[in-house]
């Protein structure tokens, strides 16, 4: 079933909508659509945080709601008290070494929540376009890049959580009819992203002079997408997409994790003597690589190529020290050394 969404005046819940590709996709679409209205419902964990649109607070066409999606009726209260016609869903645990070391909230947010946001969607007649990712294809081997139809075969909590939250989705839409569209994004970077995440957590360590911890021999391939392009990927597929449908949100192009470092260390003028490598995570998928004609065929087209979206990551991170500095200072430091102080431990400086 074809989408025909010309009313861009609807009111939107946005979930997670203070995280990082959350957040970048409010900036987004009020900025394009300024007859829109948006409720950010968020529950402000670790990854949450308020001050990503700080300086939007004050629109009157923006409004906050603290609470969890697991709580069916705040969910249903919050979608009837703002006459919401469309729910967005990027709320979710999204950190595999996260769910290495406690996976059991990743099946508590990323399966039963969105569940419960299905089961409000279907109540009250509501669409809903959920953020999924391209983990839940699991390593893809050879020269293969990851169709929408191919199987899903994750390999961590997080990938497996993402990968059930889909099947629901798309569960509800065959059982029930519901409206239902998924994006699949590669590696987003950009303003606003933790800096738990590769990108953000070398550019910090880089500019602190800290070490930077390569897991294993670092050619791990991925496709660096900037934030900005999978905000529009999801505009795309919200105004010509099919209901029902999956989407690729990426660049179609991949490049090893030492490449990467390589270029957040020259837009930093950082030296490469910061490079730790360090023993590898459990499970560490080797490669992703997602084919995205199938959006390309709707009219999109990334504006970044990954280069210079890790390039143009790095260089925020550089000229919003405020912004992360006290994140770094605070509980962050405890899962940094839980993560990779034993790690950097036993490597040579």
């Amino acid at each position: 079933m074809e989408v025909n969404m010309t009313d861009t005046s609807q009111h939107l819940l946005v979930t997670g909508g203070c995280g990082f590709i959350g957040s970048n996709f409010v900036r987004y679409w009020l900025a394009r659509y300024p007859q829109s209205k948006i409720v950010v419902y968020d529950k402000l964990t670790y990854a949450g945080r308020k001050e990503n649109l700080a300086d939007l607070w004050a629109d009157p066409r923006l409004k906050l709601v603290v609470a969890d999606i697991g709580d069916i009726d705040a969910v249903r209260r919050a979608c009837q008290d703002h006459q919401i016609d469309l729910i967005v869903n990027f709320a979710a645990e999204t950190h595999v070494d996260q769910s290495i070391l406690g996976p059991l909230v990743f099946t508590d947010t990323n399966v039963r929540s969105t569940h419960v946001l299905l089961e409000v969607a279907r109540e009250l007649g509501l669409r809903l376009h959920h953020i999924s990712t391209d983990e839940v294809y699991g390593h893809i081997r050879d020269e293969h890049q990851s169709v929408e139809t191919d199987k899903l075969a994750p390999r961590s909590p997080y990938a497996a959580s993402k990968a059930a939250a889909d099947q629901l989705v798309q569960a509800y839409h065959i059982t029930y009819g519901l409206p239902v569209t998924i994006t699949r994004g590669a590696n987003n970077v950009g303003p606003y992203q933790y800096p738990e995440k590769a990108v953000p957590l070398f550019s910090t360590n880089a500019i602190l002079g800290e070490p930077i911890p390569v897991y294993s021999d670092g050619l791990q391939m991925r496709d660096y997408a900037h934030v900005h392009d999978h905000c529009t990927g999801i505009e795309t597929v919200l105004l010509h997409g099919l209901i029902g449908e999956v989407y690729n949100v990426g660049t179609g192009h991949e490049m090893t994790n030492l490449e990467m470092v390589d270029i957040v260390l020259d837009t930093l003028g950082k030296s490469p003597a910061l490079v730790r490598h360090v023993t590898d995570r459990a499970g560490h998928d080797r490669r992703y690589s997602m084919n995205v004609d199938k959006l390309k065929a709707l009219g999109w087209q990334p504006r970044y190529e990954p280069r210079e979206a890790v390039a143009e990551a790095a260089k925020w991170y550089a000229d919003n020290r405020t912004w992360w500095e006290p994140i770094r200072s605070g509980e962050f430091r405890e899962y940094y050394e839980r993560q990779y102080a034993e790690r950097l431990a036993g490597t040579p400086s």
